[in-house]
């Protein structure tokens, strides 16, 4: 068991390093293998037009930048799946907002245990979160006597800040790949765009007659480079904004149930000091 832990974390570890050369490799393939097929082509060739209306040997057209905006739609799309899967499991199995409610619930009762039971049941990042300041808010819950409230307090803030610093980069992590391709994606597609039109211009002037119809194919194929392109960073943006906003959520949820731990321990305090000042 320990074995095979240690492998599934050390893949986790170099997901980045594997994914990105192998769906670089994969665009490639696809370019190679699909696009360029000869059957998409007038005659077989594929250096003559595609046939009409065939959108696999327009893609083609675009040229070699075509295989590396690919591999970033490839990548967009497979780290969005990994995000969703991370952010899923931080979420734990029920509503989030439900179980802070039901969290809340049970401090206004002073139910601790059940409370953590909840946290049990719940799993996920912001149920770890929320646990270790209920574990800790048992534990200075003991000292009914002290009188450093205060301190007390400030323990249990700090407990939770440290369990969410090491629950909560995990749900950003890779998220720096997805908002960088949003940024090139379409600056590779202008570049293809660019390079695809010089080489267009280039072959009207290298003939000495205006060829209309021949700058209309060279124009309509360098911009299919930045087709590609915008779509790709469109998805992205998408896929960021998304997941920006969910994490957001879980970072509300933790911090809504931190303040309600904070403030029932205060609560509580004051209640068994006024308790335990009419016994004496």
């Amino acid at each position: 068991m320990k074995n095979s832990s240690s492998i599934l974390d050390s893949i986790k570890s170099k997901f980045v390093a594997i994914i990105i050369p192998l769906e670089i490799l994969i665009a490639v393939l696809i370019y190679m293998y699909i696009l360029e097929n000869p059957a998409n082509f007038q005659g077989g060739d594929p250096s003559n037009h595609p046939l009409p209306d065939n959108y696999l040997g327009i893609i083609y057209k675009g040229g070699f930048i075509v295989p590396i905006l690919i591999s970033l739609l490839l990548l967009v799309i497979t780290f969005g799946i990994e995000r969703l899967l991370i952010i899923s499991k931080a979420k734990g199995k029920g509503d989030v907002r439900k179980f802070v409610a039901k969290v809340k619930s049970l401090l206004a009762k002073e139910q601790i245990t059940d409370a953590i039971q909840a946290c049990n049941e719940q799993k996920g990042s912001v149920a770890n979160v929320v646990k270790s300041g209920l574990i800790k808010f048992q534990e200075e819950a003991k000292s009914i006597h002290s009188t450093e409230s205060e301190k007390q307090i400030v323990a249990i803030q700090k407990e939770i800040e440290e369990t969410t610093l090491l629950e909560m980069p995990m749900l950003e992590k890779n998220l720096v790949i997805i908002s960088t391709i949003a940024s090139i994606a379409t600056l590779m597609g202008l570049l293809g765009t660019v390079m695809g039109m010089i080489k267009a211009f280039a072959a009207i002037a290298t003939a000495g007659a205006p060829d209309a119809v021949a700058l209309a194919n060279g124009i309509s194929e360098a911009l299919i480079n930045t087709a590609l392109g915008i779509g790709t960073s469109a998805l992205a943006i998408i896929a960021y904004n998304y997941f920006t906003n969910k994490i957001d959520a879980l970072t509300h949820s933790i911090d809504e149930a931190s303040y309600s731990i904070i403030q029932h321990f205060s609560a509580f305090k004051k209640t068994r000091k006024s308790t335990f000042k009419e016994v004496a």
